[in-house]
């Protein structure tokens, strides 16, 4: 069983806020959550209203299937909401028993 993790930090510039902030981040959440069958979540700078840090994981026994996983998660936010910006991004697979 591998597991893939993916840390996402993402800009909003047009955010003046912390509610805006979740206003935004609320949404490209859950509709990655439904769409990719992840689990993800807000994982750091929650009293930042600009910038967010999502954190993603998926688990399949194939390392191929994780890496496309995961870089389909970031298109889809690239592509979805021109609005954000990814600033920064990680993606790491673990291998287990």
């Amino acid at each position: 069983m591998n597991t893939g993790v993916c840390k996402i930090r993402l800009h909003f510039p047009e955010s003046q806020s912390l509610k805006e902030k979740r206003r935004i981040i609320k949404p490209i959440i859950t509709r990655l959550r439904n769409m990719y069958n992840v689990s993800i979540a807000e994982v750091d700078d929650q009293d930042l209203w600009q910038i967010a840090t999502i954190g993603v994981s998926c688990v399949s026994n194939n390392d191929h299937h994780i890496d496309e996983m995961l870089t389909s998660v970031l298109t889809f936010i690239t592509d979805s909401y021109p609005n954000v910006e990814i600033i920064e991004q990680e993606i790491e697979v673990f291998h287990g028993p």
